[in-house]
């Protein structure tokens, strides 16, 4: 296993360090660079764009973000590296340039966004493996998706790797549990389905555990009770007071 232990050190910045799309958007380079001067850490999503590079992005389709429809896929990286993000001076950004604008300063926690598809993400894992060569910084990569995991693991990713979950039934937990015998190294998971069978026993065997997505000092006790780290946007959580646990 990869050691994934630093994940807890930091709360990590839900898609950047945005103002919730008001002036600083999400998944941009303005939100992490607010990110990186506050001192947290980063979670991003990466997409693959239609020439195979790895770009960072959360939605399937366009038109929330960038007011167009249409899906990313279809769109070269220099496509959309012209698209304007909430109507701001924001471009969709490349995976590489937001290495380059980080810079090892903080933390990374990417999530690789995958496709149903049969053969719609073959190239994805290594795509993203090829821009991360030669980082110098931490970063860890987490999927909802399996096959990402798997083709992650399967490509010798050196980074740890983990999963990104939710759900409070036992076929889902049956489904992590999947999931996990990959030898994966950490989980993000829906923090109001905490606590859980699956989380509790997974924390018992030492796999370190942030919540996704808190956005109130509520959620932020939730999971320092039942996790070991919060994503959160939507308030500065050096402005909360400490939870009593």
């Amino acid at each position: 296993m990869t050691d994934a232990t630093w994940i807890k050190d930091l709360p990590v910045a839900h898609r950047g360090y945005h103002d919730m799309n008001q002036q600083v958007w999400e998944n941009t380079l303005s939100a992490f660079s607010r990110a990186v001067e506050a001192g947290f850490a980063i979670e991003c999503d990466v997409q693959l764009a239609s020439d195979s590079v790895p770009v960072i992005f959360h939605d399937h389709d366009l038109e929330r973000l960038c007011g167009i429809k249409g899906d990313i896929r279809e769109k070269t990286s220099a496509e959309l590296g012209m698209l304007s993000v909430g109507a701001t001076k924001d471009k969709v950004p490349t995976l590489k340039q937001m290495l380059a604008l980080v810079a090892g300063k903080v933390p990374l926690v990417i999530e690789v966004k995958g496709r149903e598809g049969d053969g719609d993400d073959d190239g994805f894992a290594e795509a993203v493996l090829e821009v991360l060569e030669g980082y110098q910084g931490k970063v860890a990569l987490m999927s909802f998706d399996y096959h990402i995991l798997r083709d992650l693991k399967n490509a010798g990713s050196p980074y740890p790797l983990g999963l990104t979950a939710m759900g409070d039934k036992p076929e889902e937990f049956f489904e992590h549990d999947e999931a996990m015998q990959l030898g994966l190294d950490f989980i993000s998971y829906h923090y109001p389905h905490l606590p859980n069978t699956f989380i509790t026993a997974q924390r018992a065997t030492g796999i370190p555990v942030i919540t996704w997505t808190v956005r109130d000092a509520n959620g932020r006790e939730h999971t320092y009770k039942y996790a070991d780290q919060m994503t959160f946007e939507g308030f500065d959580p050096r402005e909360v007071s400490s939870p009593s646990l």
